[in-house]
């Protein structure tokens, strides 16, 4: 007699990403869905079981590794749910349980690895902590698809008895949201370094990075040899390779400062003193500090993150100048000693 009225409320249509898992009487039925499903009233409870890829986000946590560093860790985990009937049965607050479980298996797992493991090998790391997280979540139903870890800073540096560079992402203030591509930027210019430095001279503390000082040059002629040493290398080669425009404000020992331009964009590239009409990249640094960096003595990403190179715009653009200083670094060097 109610039927036309009651099928609004027994008659549930379900989605393609959704199934709906019904207990009769107190015992579990097989997921239903998709389509329409007939649930009968006062003797049916059941509940949707969304099958669609979701994601959160671990706050940052500080870990401990295994070289006796303390670093600041977070992820962005991807997962899904393969099995309704286990996710509703086997646990009782799913997201609360996978996120606790992913927080515990991420400490546990970082904690075995050195510091310079978690910066070099992040995607790897990530891809074994998804492994060991869909170990303990299969039982419930569900699968981890992805896991992104993010170092956000390095509290404490590691113990002095491990052997291997240490890399110290920068902390700058105001620059919070940019933390990848600063990182990306340390880790290419540090990562070129220490492939060109000898193997006895490999273990360098960050600290003595921004102690190194700058050796004196003169004025007048540094910057004029420069210039003379970048239109030799100047090709078309390295156009098609850096593509981009970068602007020079050279501070000098009396306090002017001086502007200067490096052009690869287009033909064989130009270079020369004056503003650019539109640079991708302005880099700001005293005359001392710019020569040390051509010559080797002091690393791009030391004086970067101290303060002494500033950088208006693209990072990952202003990584590209890295062709130009490896293609200057071995005369400039050689002409200096």
């Amino acid at each position: 007699m109610t039927f036309p009225i009651s099928a609004w409320f027994v008659l549930k249509t379900v989605p393609n990403y959704e199934r709906i898992v019904i207990f009769r009487l107190g015992r579990i039925r097989p997921p239903k869905g998709p389509g329409v499903v007939l649930v009968l009233p006062l003797i049916d409870q059941w509940q949707r079981v969304d099958l669609r890829t979701r994601a959160f986000n671990i706050p940052p946590c500080k870990v401990t590794t295994k070289d006796g560093g303390l670093v600041s860790v977070g992820a962005d985990i991807q997962f899904r749910i393969w099995n309704p009937l286990m996710s509703v049965v086997a646990v009782q607050d799913l997201n609360a349980s996978t996120r606790l479980t992913a927080q515990n298996a991420m400490t546990q797992t970082l904690g075995k690895r050195t510091v310079r493991e978690i910066q070099t090998e992040r995607v790897k790391l990530g891809e074994h902590l998804g492994m060991d997280i869909n170990d303990m979540t299969k039982p419930w139903g569900l699968e981890v698809d992805r896991v992104e870890l993010t170092l956000e800073s390095v509290l404490r540096a590691p113990d002095d008895s491990h052997s291997g560079p240490f890399i110290m992402p920068p902390s700058v203030p105001g620059l919070e949201g940019l933390t990848g591509p600063i990182q990306q930027l340390a880790m290419h210019f540090l990562g070129q370094s220490t492939e060109a430095s000898p193997p006895a001279k490999d273990v360098v503390l960050f600290t003595d990075e921004l102690s190194t000082e700058a050796p004196e040059t003169k004025s007048s002629s540094v910057i004029e040899e420069l210039l003379v040493a970048v239109r030799l290398v100047l090709s078309e080669s390295l156009v098609r390779q850096v593509g981009a425009c970068f602007q020079f404000h050279i501070i000098t020992s009396t306090g002017q400062t001086r502007s200067y331009y490096v052009d690869l964009t287009q033909n064989s590239g130009t270079c020369g003193a004056g503003e650019a009409a539109k640079p991708d990249v302005c880099l700001s640094m005293s005359e001392q500090d710019m020569m040390a960096l051509f010559q080797g003595s002091l690393r791009p990403f030391a004086a970067y993150s101290s303060g002494r190179l500033r950088i208006q715009g693209d990072l990952n653009t202003a990584m590209k100048l890295d062709a130009l200083v490896k293609l200057i670094k071995t005369p400039m060097m050689s002409s200096y000693t």
